[in-house]
């Protein structure tokens, strides 16, 4: 009798954490319909919350996808004609349909893509989830948990840049969750409009969050709006900070414990990898002892650079062509937009195949 009962009560309290963690990360959140005006960046939160930036919007959406069962094991995806089979399910032709992200729940490794049907600021936003199957479903905003906070300080609808780009479409360029916050890289309309927020979830208040200068080796100066183009979380010498890169294509170490409202901070230049190009996606990963960074380019590439002792690189402060944290091209990588780790030892790779776009899974380099 006194082993059932110590287990009854082990049990009670197990199941009472459970439920307690599992309140933690969906309190605030609202049954409904959770409308978005554009779905950009994607990030995973605990238990299957996943979070959507809606530049257009100016706002950071959470929903509870519900989807937390684990995966026994990550099953390789390949799907052919992606774009073809996503314009197909949404009744549109291949030309109307944007990809503007693809990300792997962790738990569950099924796959999540934001998509645009049409094109420009009228165009509407969908969130798609398939798995090794192939099968695309719709993830509903109709009738869904979730949770909005919205940007204070974003550019305003109108605001263009000097070629003419809308601003407001750059309030959002990526997004990832970290200890408890949301990492959220944009524009804002502050002078120094390159813009890193940490909004702690649950949501709270939104401040105007710190404004990024840098030095960009390939212009030769100090700049401090251009925008993240794309972010990793990772600890540098004990301390959490933001590994970011930029167009023509800086990368940076940002101190997360800098991030603090209306800050200006400045991040050190480690990397400078090339000018005419994009930065579009990376990770980091452990191989045989190693630590790494997998960067996918819209001229440049994939690169593999190391990423240990990323402290030990001085700060770029001069012209440079190219210099700072070493880098090999993968040359059997090509096309790729998008990707993300689908389990330890792989990655999942969205490509350029001539016209067509498909997934599929890639040892870890």
């Amino acid at each position: 009798m006194f082993l059932r009962s110590a287990f009854v009560r082990t049990a009670i309290v197990v199941c009472a954490s459970a439920a307690a963690a599992f309140s933690a990360n969906t309190v605030g959140l609202q049954a409904g319909k959770a409308a978005l005006r554009s779905a950009g960046p994607l990030a995973f939160g605990p238990n299957g919350i996943l979070f959507i930036g809606d530049s257009l919007g100016a706002s950071i959406v959470a929903i509870d996808t519900g989807d937390t069962k684990a995966a026994k094991n990550a099953e390789p995806i390949e799907i052919k004609e992606l774009n073809l089979k996503i314009a197909a399910a949404l009744g549109t032709t291949a030309d109307q349909i944007l990809i503007n992200d693809v990300i792997v729940n962790p738990v569950s490794k099924k796959v999540y893509i934001s998509v645009s049907r049409g094109r420009g600021p009228e165009a509407t936003p969908v969130i798609l989830r398939t798995d090794a199957s192939g099968k695309l479903t719709e993830v509903s905003m109709d009738n869904v948990k979730f949770a909005r906070v919205s940007l204070p300080n974003a550019p305003d609808e109108n605001a263009k840049d000097q070629r003419g780009a809308n601003r407001r479409l750059e309030s959002i360029t990526d997004l990832g969750f970290v200890d408890g916050k949301v990492i959220v890289a944009g524009l804002s309309n502050e002078e120094f409009s390159s813009t890193l927020r940490v909004i702690p979830y649950p949501f709270a208040a939104v401040d105007k969050g710190a404004g990024i200068e840098i030095f960009h080796g390939a212009h030769g100066r100090f700049e401090t709006n251009a925008p993240v183009r794309t972010f990793v979380n990772y600890d540098i010498a004990g301390k959490q900070h933001i590994l970011a890169a930029y167009t023509c294509t800086p990368l940076v170490r940002i101190p997360v414990s800098e991030l603090k409202p209306g800050a200006k901070v400045k991040g050190t230049t480690i990397a400078e990898l090339g000018n005419r190009n994009r930065p579009l996606d990376m990770i980091t990963y452990k191989k045989d002892g190693g630590q790494f960074i997998l960067m996918a380019n819209s001229s440049r590439g994939v690169m593999k650079l190391p990423a240990e002792k990323l402290e030990s690189y001085e700060g770029i402060t001069a012209q440079t062509e190219k210099k700072g944290v070493p880098y090999e091209t993968i040359a059997t990588l090509k096309g790729v937009q998008q990707l993300d780790k689908l389990d330890e030892g792989h990655a999942l790779l969205l490509t350029d195949a001539s016209g067509t776009l498909d997934l599929h899974t890639i040892a870890l380099p």
